[in-house]
């Protein structure tokens, strides 16, 4: 009779603990349900934020920059087309 009423006792002691770990899993969900709403609030704020979209490049003012006249090649003289021409005239023949 007292392994019986032992036995009866730590059930119910196991059933308690039970409960209470049953109600704090249901208080941890009830946190976490909440922080997921909010996050899930924070996300569909956030996409829904409209950022103005950056200014798109005007290449038609990139294209009509000029280039400095230092930095072009010089445009060759008469004298240096002959050279070249006399160049490759000795060597082909």
């Amino acid at each position: 009779m007292t392994f019986a009423e032992r036995k009866v006792q730590q059930d119910r002691d196991q059933v308690a603990q039970d409960e209470d770990r049953l109600d704090s899993s249901r208080s941890q969900l009830d946190l976490d349900n909440q922080s997921l709403t909010r996050a899930q609030r924070d996300s569909k704020r956030a996409q829904s934020a409209t950022t103005p979209a950056p200014a798109t490049p005007r290449l038609d003012s990139a294209i009509e920059q000029r280039i400095p006249s230092r930095l072009l090649p010089k445009a060759p003289t008469l004298n240096t087309l002959g050279e070249t021409i006399g160049k490759l005239i000795n060597v082909v023949a």
